[in-house]
């Protein structure tokens, strides 16, 4: 097991270099930084100043590894730099210092706020969508599965088969529309949610305030599809195993039906689920982006896209690399719950 985690994080820190390099070379080439920075107000002076402390002046290859250098938990850095950056970590040495530190992801071209802190306002509303998605399509999905599974051959099987294909198959980006014009415009009146908003909103009098209602409709459209394939997976399980031996037997000592479904068959269904959801959180992330633009929800995703439109590359590399991070982490939380779900997977 340990062999695995090891061979696992090994092959995450070559997808995190990889998304570096592909994310330092991406964004080479689109407007000039200095001018980003400073505005198109700016006199020739100040430009080569910024471009000299933003290593502009540089050959490209330098500049990736003054990247490299900064994105890195262990780098090495100059006392000036350390202070001027506002480094947080461990150093160790003289005028040059062996830090190992947070990722420095530099500063925002717009705000002059550091991408961190921009990221870090902005991470809880990304988790909570996310971990709310999930869990609505854990919950109904199970359930749907189940009952589609119990009442096989039936409306009910039918219906649930029918809807969890049409969930799979429409763009996510499709339902949001149709779901803030529908409940967060025409039916506003009467479901009291909003086509925009995000987790706390801020009053003139009363300061931030927790709106719990605007997660609704952003949570049911990233959860769509992960509910519909958590559906067909528990209703395939499910009729595996209510038609295996030890069930009939259940039925046969007098067991409630109610007892035998959740007790035994359900228990033993659930193992592919399981594995399935823990996979599916990494992709509700990267999902989110595009439900967070739709419903102005205040998060990762939102923050990429304005940070897009306004050229602010920093904030775009950033998030991209924290968003890449948490893939890692996530399959690498999957492989270890594999193992221990299936110990086949740890010969493998």
């Amino acid at each position: 097991m340990l062999k695995l985690i090891i061979r696992r994080l090994l092959y995450g820190i070559l997808v995190l270099f990889g998304v570096v390099v592909l994310v330092f070379f991406l964004f080479q080439g689109f407007g000039d930084p200095a001018r980003l920075v400073i505005g198109q107000s700016g006199d020739s002076t100040t430009i080569q100043n910024i471009r000299k402390e933003l290593a502009l002046d540089q050959p490209k290859w330098k500049q990736f590894l003054l990247y490299l250098n900064d994105v890195s938990p262990i780098s090495v850095y100059s006392k000036e730099d350390i202070a001027s950056r506002e480094l947080k970590g461990f150093f160790i040495g003289g005028d040059t210092k062996l830090a190992i530190k947070l990722p420095y992801l530099r500063r925002s071209y717009q705000t002059k706020k550091e991408v961190s802190a921009v990221l870090w306002e902005a991470l809880p509303g990304t988790l909570v969508l996310a971990f709310s998605a999930l869990l609505i399509a854990t919950v109904i999905g199970i359930l749907l599965g189940v009952l589609a599974a119990v009442k096989q051959n039936t409306w009910i099987d039918t219906s649930a088969v029918f809807a969890s294909v049409l969930g799979i198959s429409a763009p996510s980006f499709f339902i949001g529309i149709l779901l803030a014009y529908l409940f967060g415009f025409i039916l506003s009146d009467y479901t009291g949610l909003h086509m925009t908003g995000s987790l706390y909103e801020y009053d003139a009098f009363q300061g931030k305030q927790l709106q719990l209602q605007n997660l609704v409709l952003p949570a049911i459209t990233l959860g769509i599809r992960p509910l519909a394939i958590i559906t067909q997976l528990t209703r395939s399980a499910m009729l595996d195993v209510l038609g295996q031996d030890y069930i009939r037997t259940a039925h046969a000592k007098g067991l409630s039906k109610k007892a035998v479904i959740f007790k035994h068959a359900l228990r033993n269904a659930l193992n592919p689920v399981v594995t399935a959801i823990t996979g599916w959180f990494a992709e509700l992330l990267a999902g989110a982006f595009f439900v967070e633009y739709i419903f102005g929800w205040k998060g990762i995703g939102k923050v990429t896209v304005d940070a897009l439109e306004k050229l602010d590359f920093p904030v775009v590399m950033g998030s991209v690399l924290v968003t890449a991070t948490f893939f890692v982490l996530v399959n690498l939380l999957a492989d270890i719950l594999y193992g221990i779900i299936d110990p086949r997977v740890r010969v493998g």
